[in-house]
């Protein structure tokens, strides 16, 4: 088969598409033939330090859509053509091929509606910003939510997401994106580089601060943030956890909440994998009712990777970039 090959740690930028061996399904296993697979940031910052349990040549690609080519040992609940979409464990090899392997438990069906490209656009953006929203944050207590990034693949995703759910929705963004970011639900768009977010947000709350905040960028980022977020309020990061020391014992008794979606591959628990499906599950279902759009900016080909992953390396990509396979 062909795949876009990483021929070591930090080669990100150099690799090319090359003929590899086509994977075999383990016991619980399929092999899928892959349609479209989604960008992230994890791939060139994962590529960049390399990871002892690869091996080389390694292949990236976490978000990948496609059908079953093939099914092992022991599944039964899938066959071969079937629609699937799934969120891939780093550690092994992934989508940027022609075929990939992956567990059959933590796969999701794609529905009719829905294109292989959408799907793909979904897991790492998606079911990040859905795992914050859905099963960390007390969604019922929470009316104001401020999700950092707007414009990026988690931030876009969270704020459908929080406007669908119908709160009042706050997010940052460059000036240049803030009708973006108004277009996908947000009620208010706060231009981080000329205002003082802290400021801004309290404002507009009365003093009161935010129920909820997601934050994408940095430790520092979440640290700024315990600033405006209200009384038994919550932070979720996925970039770094802030300096919990800032905000001090029986005060406003903020909770905390890491987010992480390959974590649940790395430990001994099938139902933390298998709700990465039925997080896929639920978010595919809001794509084909038209309640979440997918943002696919742009589909490329998979010899154009790695000067797509370059661009998104600079943190100013709007929305997703799908490479088409098939």
């Amino acid at each position: 088969m062909k795949a876009l090959l990483l021929q070591d740690k930090n080669k990100w930028t150099e690799m090319k598409v090359e003929e590899i061996e086509k994977p075999l399904p383990n016991k619980g296993e399929v092999v899928v033939e892959v349609h479209a697979v989604g960008l992230n940031p994890v791939d060139y910052k994962t590529a960049t330090n390399g990871n002892p349990h690869w091996t080389y040549p390694h292949i990236l690609g976490l978000d990948v859509a496609g059908t079953i080519d093939e099914v092992g040992e022991g599944v039964v609940d899938w066959k071969k053509g079937d629609r699937v979409v799934y969120h891939g464990d780093f550690m092994k090899k992934g989508g940027y091929a022609e075929y990939a392997v992956t567990t059959a438990h933590s796969i999701s069906r794609i529905p009719d509606a829905v294109t292989f490209e959408e799907a793909a656009a979904l897991p790492t953006a998606g079911y990040t910003a859905y795992e914050a929203l859905f099963r960390k944050f007390p969604m019922n207590h929470i009316q104001t939510i401020l999700i950092h990034g707007g414009a990026g693949g988690v931030g876009g995703f969270g704020v459908q997401l929080a406007k669908n759910a119908g709160k009042t929705v706050f997010s940052t963004a460059s000036a240049h994106n803030h009708e973006y970011v108004k277009s996908l639900g947000a009620d208010y768009v706060i231009d981080y580089r000329e205002e003082n977010v802290v400021e801004k947000v309290l404002e507009l709350t009365n003093g009161r601060g935010v129920d909820g905040v997601l934050d994408t960028v940095s430790a520092k980022n979440a640290t700024d943030s315990l600033d405006m977020i209200a009384y038994r309020g919550h932070l979720a990061h996925i970039a770094g956890a802030p300096d919990y020391t800032k905000v001090k014992p029986f005060t406003k008794v903020i909770s905390y909440h890491e987010v992480a979606l390959n974590a649940a591959h790395h430990i001994d628990d099938m139902m933390a994998q298998a709700d990465l499906a039925k997080m896929g599950d639920e978010l595919l279902a809001l794509v084909a009712e038209k309640k979440v759009a997918p943002m696919i900016e742009r589909i490329i080909s998979l010899k154009e990777v790695p000067s797509a992953l370059e661009e998104l390396s600079k943190r100013h990509v709007k929305g997703k970039i799908i490479a088409k396979i098939k």
